[in-house]
């Protein structure tokens, strides 16, 4: 199965490649040492063209504090600021966008709502997350404020906001899929108007079973999203095509990579190529994420979405476990409330421990838990109740996995 390649775009790379070359910067410079001085170059050898990595982006700001060398307009141009999370690199990325940049974006997320089945001028959207400097909560406020009656919730406290969810009769929410789950519990119990839910920031909105527990608490339909500070909103998932992330096509070129051998592969490492956001470009971006594609008619598909993050895997014992696996086991389980991974290096062999809060306090959630980790993984590991309200709750991405050293 092959992807679109660069002649589809070709119209769209011309565009992008006059504004890279509009002035010097970070990819004008890696362009010119590859020998790219024209665009035809460009779409011809494409396949030569070298990966971009978020290490080299943050190099790059290092070297040339605080923005890097990634926009190619004057600073003056750029109205917006965003900063990546720093969850699995340590270090956060500044992004800034010129209003003709953010605009694309928020066109890209008016058709996450479209697709999700919302309705102009009818439906009601409750953001349920504090505003940080994280680009996706402002582009989704941004563009959700363009159809819909919306209804911010941040610095609320979570019975706060389901209070408010249910008083000004909110249809739709959007917040990550630990917050649903997390939220959920007090929705059980609230009357509330909520239909869809989009969830972002965490691979769970792909996953059955937390899928399943989020839609059962709420009673409502679960559509997953995904996208990146650096990159933007990337994809949807229809209401008709479920456990599918459609990629926007006209905003990006995609290729997915074995992250090994770098050859193209469907199941392998997601490689994005901006082709709105000429202010502040990416090209043959390794997002790092883990996905397997799959084509309807024209449309680029992850199915399952995002599988994993390449960083994210641990080899326990000889087997490779991944975040997004075990959280699926534990969401199979609606007596398990809240958990969290202990990897412990400091044995003769890599080994996983698991604390859970349950609902009930029942310790046969533990026995459950052990027997698929064990089934389906082919894994022993200990898994052990602590107090309820032992383990933190998370309203923006968890980070449920910690490792002992000592």
């Amino acid at each position: 199965m092959l992807l679109p390649g660069p002649e589809r775009y070709k119209a769209a790379l011309r565009v992008l490649w006059a504004a890279v070359h509009r002035s010097e910067n970070f990819n004008s410079r890696r362009l010119k040492e590859e020998g790219y001085m024209h665009v035809g170059n460009l779409i011809a050898r494409w396949d030569d063209i070298p990966f971009t990595t978020k290490a080299e982006l943050q190099a790059d700001s290092a070297e040339n504090p605080p923005w890097g060398t990634v926009l190619t307009e004057p600073l003056g141009n750029y109205t917006r600021f965003c900063q990546t999370s720093g969850t699995s690199t340590g270090q956060p990325l500044a992004w800034l966008d010129t209003p003709k940049s953010w605009e694309a974006m928020l066109a890209c997320w008016r058709e996450v709502f479209s697709a999700a089945g919302l309705v102009k001028g009818v439906d009601r959207v409750f953001l349920a997350f504090s505003f940080g400097p994280f680009l996706g909560f402002w582009t989704a406020f941004d563009a959700a404020v363009r159809d819909y009656l919306v209804i911010p919730g941040g610095g609320l406290s979570s019975e706060a906001r389901m209070a408010a969810i249910s008083r000004y009769g909110a249809t739709a929410l959007c917040c990550t899929p630990t917050y649903a789950l997390h939220l959920g519990q007090l929705a059980k119990n609230t009357q509330h108007q909520i239909q869809k839910i989009i969830v972002a920031g965490e691979p769970g909105g792909s996953q059955p079973n937390v899928r399943k527990q989020i839609e059962e608490l709420w009673g409502a339909r679960v559509l997953d999203h995904h996208g990146m500070t650096e990159v933007g909103p990337v994809s949807f998932e229809r209401l008709d095509r479920p456990g599918y992330l459609e990629v926007i096509s006209d905003a990006y070129l995609t290729e997915v990579i074995d992250p090994q051998t770098l050859k193209p592969a469907e199941e392998g490492e997601l490689v994005l190529t901006t082709l709105k956001r000429h202010t502040a470009p990416l090209i043959r971006y390794r997002t790092g994420d883990l996905v397997k594609v799959k084509i309807f008619e024209e449309s680029i598909c992850l199915e399952g979405g995002i599988l994993a993050r390449c960083d994210d895997m641990v080899v326990i014992r000889g087997v490779n476990v991944y975040p997004s696996a075990v959280d699926n086991l534990v969401r199979s389980i609606p007596a398990i409330e809240e958990y969290r991974v202990i990897v412990h290096k400091n044995r003769p062999m890599d080994e996983l421990e698991i604390e859970i809060e349950t609902t009930t306090g029942d310790p046969t959630p533990c026995d459950a838990l052990e027997q698929k980790l064990k089934e389906v993984l082919n894994l022993r590991t200990s898994v052990k109740t602590v107090p309820h309200g032992t383990l933190p709750k998370y309203e923006f991405k968890s980070r449920r996995w910690v490792t002992n050293e000592n």
